[in-house]
């Protein structure tokens, strides 16, 4: 029978602090402005750029004072080194950019409200303190209003999508918005935001592209006859340039046809371009990229000119409306080929950033999400991760159950009530130690060997090559099939790849490994070693004979005989020493967690239950191999950062052994210090 234990969370503290391992970062700024060199991001010193964070969404971005001190310490604590403030610009945000407080009547988003100003200057101000980054959007969600001068306003749907691309007087708005900011002087950094290197990265639009029908030219947006009539107008007049025939009147005008591809490429490019050396003209330093999506080819291509490329991606297979709520509960280890479109958007030559990604609650498997993904960006030498979402406001509370942030959905959106706010969840939240670890300590290092996938349709998104190659070794787009510099070996975007040892996706660097038969995933290195997924069904080949409470999971110098069925168990050391010598080692052991009284029909959500949250006590078998000998002790930390007991362990031939979850004061965290 599953044991569960109260596991509450609170807006000022993480129950284990490791911002001492990243001491030498504070602040944030501290090596020079953040730059693309090649693959990766580097900082004007030469520091590699490593970032593991969070979004802030909407009211989020806008906090009172006070909390922005708690939650700034907060981060750092967790390990995180990056905030993206998203959102910003969303009406529906209280605050948002143009106004603090919902009651006073806006007629234009071309002033920006200083109250708003004076909260997120404040924000940077203690981020920076503690050694974290800021990754500055331009256009999310705002939502143009009759002053501003935008044709069929009262039509267009959030940031104009996708006509803010096209349209002069958006695009001039736009241009405005970026002085707005950028400019600004924040009294409290004492520096412009454009002169200021806690700022890293930014993004022109957000999710939006002139490619795809999800991308918005039918779909659930509402229609404006006056765009798409200027949009077939360019078209026709690009025709006419290139001598080209195409039905430019009655096209769909998100066909794929070769030359329409060609001429939205071209206009995508003179967009970005244009706000490119805009933002570059008034002084903004920083990489700049175009958007963050992929649906085609063609979409990744058009950035080809940007410093660097974003993604984002989600591992979720929910329904989730007003009334019915279901999540299919499918792990990351039930999955073969989990972030394969994710990685097309990973160009030869360019830094790769993944700007929003989760796999969200109530997945009961989620604690898996953020060592995955943190891992495959190690081995795709990407520049980090920022979830979404930290929270959508500043008013939280260690009382609020998981799911419920705010009181209904959020500008009708069911899923902005709280299912992806990661503050509170320990099951996600709770392992972002380890997953900081492996990114910005490179605890899991890059795969060897470097591959490179021709994309030719650019109609579509062919990621097999990426699904076959993408946890083996490190892969990109190209669009030229001449061998890139620093590249083993080009391929084709639609080749299938065969494993050696079919069912396990092993890196060539063999730090990380996924037995798909067995439902386990594995990081295996000096610093970190981490086992996630269904514990109870590993059977690896030295063990196929014991019986089934004896499983066991072997990495190098660690064993675990896990005895509860789902969880993530891992294990990083503190210092710069390997595990296997360090005298303070952090291990984590998280799998379920859930609110009290909630209730299920199979996948269907019945009851969303209240607080406290509740973690499932993992239970398993641990032996360590360590020359510290008996005087490395092992202590439960509990929510609020106590030692809540200290386990017996014994030492034999150089094995520390000991057992969790049995003990009368289980516990999530265990610290192994030497006395």
């Amino acid at each position: 029978m599953p044991r569960y234990i109260p596991f509450p969370n609170f807006t000022d503290r993480m129950p284990v602090d490791i911002s001492f391992v990243f001491e030498d970062e504070k602040p944030a700024g501290k090596h020079g402005f953040l730059k693309a060199d090649g693959e990766n991001f580097r900082f004007e010193d030469g520091t590699l750029g490593r970032f593991w964070g969070v979004n802030f969404n909407g009211g989020a971005c806008l906090p009172p004072h006070d909390y922005a001190e708690k939650v700034a310490r907060r981060l750092a604590q967790s390990g995180c080194n990056l905030v993206r403030f998203h959102q910003l610009d969303s009406q529906w945000n209280t605050p948002n950019i143009f106004s603090y407080t919902k009651g006073k009547r806006l007629s234009s988003t071309r002033t920006l409200d200083p109250k708003s100003l004076d909260a997120l200057d404040y924000l940077v101000y203690c981020l920076k303190k503690e050694g974290i980054y800021c990754y500055l959007d331009m256009l999310t969600y705002r939502h143009f209003k009759k002053d501003d001068g935008v044709v069929d306003y009262e039509l267009l749907s959030d940031k104009g999508n996708p006509w803010s691309m096209i349209d002069r007087k958006m695009i001039d708005l736009q241009k405005e918005y970026c002085y707005q900011l950028w400019t600004h002087y924040n009294p409290y950094t004492e520096l412009c935001y454009k002169d200021d290197p806690v700022f890293i990265l930014t993004e022109i639009i957000n999710e939006t592209d002139l490619f795809t029908n999800v991308a918005g030219f039918k779909s659930d947006y509402k229609h404006s006859a006056y765009y798409e009539k200027m949009f077939r107008e360019m078209f026709r007049d690009w025709l006419k340039e290139y001598g080209e025939e195409y039905d430019w009147e009655h096209c769909d005008l998100y066909d794929s046809g070769e030359c329409f591809i060609r001429f939205k490429i071209e206009k995508t490019k003179a967009y970005y371009a244009e706000l490119y050396d805009y933002m570059r003209s008034i002084g903004v330093k920083i990489p700049i990229t175009g958007t963050n999506w992929t649906h085609t080819s063609a979409c990744v291509k058009s950035e080809e000119d940007m410093d660097f490329m974003d993604g984002h991606h989600y591992y979720y297979d929910w329904r989730w409306g007003n009334r019915e709520r279901a999540s299919w509960n499918h792990s990351v280890n039930d999955t073969p080929y989990v972030a394969a479109n994710l990685g097309k958007r990973a160009v030869v030559g360019k830094p790769f950033f993944v700007s929003e990604w989760d796999m969200p609650w109530p997945n009961s498997f989620r604690a898996e999400g953020p060592i995955y993904y943190a891992t495959l960006g190690a081995l795709q030498n990407w520049g980090g991760f920022a979830i979404h979402t930290y929270a959508y406001t500043s008013d939280l509370d260690p009382k609020q159950p998981l799911g419920r942030e705010v009181s209904t959905p959020i500008a009708g959106v069911p899923y902005r009530e709280g299912i992806f706010s990661v503050w509170n969840d320990p099951a996600k939240f709770g392992v972002f130690y380890h997953a900081a670890l492996i990114t910005r300590r490179l605890d899991v290092s890059p795969a060897n060997k470097k591959v490179a996938s021709l994309a030719t349709d650019l109609g579509k998104t062919v990621s097999t090559a990426f699904e076959g190659l993408m946890e083996v070794h490190q892969i990109k787009t190209c669009f030229d099939e001449k061998l890139p510099e620093g590249y083993d070996e080009v391929v084709h975007e639609g080749d299938k790849f065969n494993h050696v040892n079919k069912g396990v996706l092993t890196s060539d660097n063999g730090e990380s490994y996924r037995d798909l038969k067995s439902r386990v995933g594995y990081v295996d290195t000096p610093r970190t070693k981490i086992a996630y997924g269904r514990l109870d069904s590993a059977r690896p080949a030295a063990s196929y004979q014991l019986p089934k409470k004896d499983y066991k999971l072997y990495m190098d110098g660690l064993t675990i005989i896990p005895r509860t069925d789902v969880a993530v168990i891992a294990m990083s050391s503190l210092t710069d020493a390997p595990i296997c010598e360090s005298d303070n080692i952090l291990l984590t052991t998280i799998g379920r967690a859930r609110n009290t009284g909630a209730q299920f029909d199979g996948e269907k959500l019945i009851e969303l239950g209240t607080a406290p949250i509740l973690v499932e006590v993992i239970d398993a078998e641990i032996e360590l191999k360590t020359s510290r000998g008996d005087k490395l002790k092992v202590w439960g930390v509990n929510a609020e950062g106590f030692y809540s007991v200290q386990l017996p362990t014994k030492y034999e031939n150089g094995i520390l052994s000991f057992r969790i979850g049995n003990e009368d004061n289980p516990s999530p965290y265990y610290r192994l210090v030497e006395d």
